[in-house]
């Protein structure tokens, strides 16, 4: 079993600025890059629990779900990585996602 922890974390603290920024920041992209990483992360979870099978798209829940979205996407691949270069990975699509946001 992999240690997944600072992957959990650095997707709760990516939520956190996004529940504490302004209207007008996540108007302007950081809820459309969340959106984005919820997405990107929903689909690896997906082909790494059934491989072959066509990952279904996380749907568009609105800027103020967007919080949420990402931590239950990085959840749910927390939960089925296999390897620490699978979280280092994580981590760095997590992390370059945030700095996008601006958050």
């Amino acid at each position: 079993m992999v240690d997944t922890t600072r992957l959990i974390g650095a997707v709760d603290q990516f939520a956190d600025r996004l529940r504490a920024a302004p209207q007008s920041r996540l108007q302007r992209g950081a809820a459309a890059e969340a959106l984005a990483l919820a997405r990107a992360l929903a689909r690896w979870a997906q082909e790494l629990e059934a491989p072959g099978v066509e990952p279904r798209e996380m749907p568009d829940a609105g800027m103020f779900a967007a919080a949420d979205q990402i931590t239950v996407a990085g959840r749910d691949l927390a939960a089925v990585l296999t390897s620490e270069a699978e979280v280092e990975e994580a981590l760095r699509v997590v992390g370059e996602a945030q700095k996008r946001a601006g958050v």
